[in-house]
């Protein structure tokens, strides 16, 4: 153990926001003057901390093993220096890829059942409908902000975002509107309230859709939107709709379950309508979780089953698919500014959040949040918006010769003062 502690004080000697630990009985290693304090109350998550596996340390802090003072974001600046190496780098070398990949196929394929991703799901969104109150915004949005302008709250932000996918779909009064993954019905509501369309939405979790149906009778919109406790394979596609939107839900598809799921949706669509996938993606190319234990902490605490895929493969999946991608947006320092307004929020109401949910459960989230925000800041992480649509085959249809949607084939319609509707 004198070794590891040994090391331990070499990789403390070389941070530039100083880092001190307390060990069992009392035992200082690092700054008097530390911007934070890790409090051991045992020796074990030593060698996580000398070998930089964050995600390890991270697991020990849920599991009670340490504690900390400080600022969680003083403890994500210091977490991102211990890491080191780029955690989107594959972790076998090139000769063992295709091994790898199979291997993952296979372990996708299993793990990505339409009961698995039942359980997946309501492990991750029916936690306590109490406790995301406390750090989402009113609406609930558990998504990716759009600070169209530097000056917008968290708040004003996620309404932009709301906007901005509408305005992208081209949303018109009487469309039939699908929202694969809906949430809390933020978007159903205001894609019904603000552009007149016939909304349904599909969930896996229980807590969301008891909550979406509520919202349907306080708001008087029994009749024009609708939501169902359904996996988007059972949609049944005797109705196709105009427009779909898929917010914060491909990440949970898995990855050889991709081409179903793109297909599906060709099949749910109209010839010429559009479809937004708005997703988390992969910040490297070849990597389908993030290294330094990361990805092991968020596969055991947070998103059971959830993998990481770069834009390219899903622009691909796309394309195969029969799908023809029309706009890509990177939102990815929007996310990074997302997660750190939730998790400040979090941070400020932690005796309230304990009050509603398990210790451990308070303990995985204040990590999460501020590690996830770390990551998009840091591109290990990215989100993009993907518009596509369904080509009607006939080159006369569309606002120019050979459009075969509704797409004019340049972005302005998205950002004038008031959207088409």
């Amino acid at each position: 153990m004198a070794v590891v502690e040994a090391l331990v004080e070499q990789r403390l000697d070389t941070l530039a926001l100083p880092l001190a630990l307390v060990l069992p009985g009392g035992r200082r290693i690092g700054a008097a003057d530390a911007a934070v304090t890790l409090r051991l109350k045992d020796l074990g998550p030593l060698a996580s901390i000398a070998s930089g596996q964050m995600g390890k340390v991270g697991q020990d802090y849920v599991d009670g093993r340490l504690d900390f003072d400080g600022s969680m974001r003083d403890l994500m600046a210091i977490a991102w220096q211990m890491i080191g190496d780029d955690p989107t780098r594959p972790e076998n070398p090139a000769p063992l890829e295709w091994w790898r990949h199979i291997a993952h196929t296979a372990r996708s394929r299993v793990r990505h059942s339409v009961q698995a991703d039942a359980r997946q799901i309501q492990f991750h969104y029916d936690v306590s409908d109490d406790f995301y109150a406390l750090w989402l915004d009113p609406n609930r949005l558990y998504s990716c902000a759009y600070f169209r302008e530097p000056a917008m709250t968290l708040a004003q932000a996620q309404e932009a975002k709301l906007d901005h996918i509408c305005r992208k779909l081209m949303l018109r009064r009487g469309e039939r509107f699908l929202d694969i993954g809906a949430g809390w019905g933020a978007l159903l509501m205001w894609a019904a309230e603000k552009y007149g369309v016939r909304a349904h939405g599909i969930t896996l979790s229980r807590n969301q859709h008891a909550l979406v149906n509520r919202l349907i009778d306080e708001r008087g919109h029994r009749g024009n939107v609708s939501i169902e406790l359904l996996d988007y394979r059972e949609l049944p596609e005797t109705e196709t709709y105009d427009k779909i939107a898929s917010v914060g839900m491909f990440e949970h598809v898995g990855s050889a379950n991709l081409p179903t799921y793109f297909a599906k949706i060709r099949r749910l669509l109209k010839p010429g309508g559009l479809l937004m996938n708005h997703g988390i993606t992969a910040g490297g190319t070849r990597n389908h979780q993030l290294g330094a234990g990361l990805g092991d902490f968020i596969e055991r605490y947070i998103f059971p089953g959830g993998e990481l895929l770069h834009v390219s493969v899903a622009l691909r999946t796309m394309g195969e698919a029969r799908l023809e991608p029309l706009d890509i947006e990177n939102l990815r320092p929007h996310y990074g500014r997302t997660l750190w307004a939730w998790s400040d929020a979090l941070e400020a109401r932690l005796a309230e959040a304990r009050k509603v949910t398990r210790e451990s459960v308070v303990r995985a989230y204040r990590l999460y949040l501020a590690g996830s925000a770390m990551c998009f800041e840091h591109g290990w992480l990215s989100l993009s918006q993907m518009l596509a649509s369904r080509p009607t085959g006939d080159v006369a249809d569309g606002p120019m010769r050979g459009a075969q949607s509704q797409f004019p084939f340049n972005r302005g319609y998205m950002y004038e003062p008031s959207a088409p509707r």
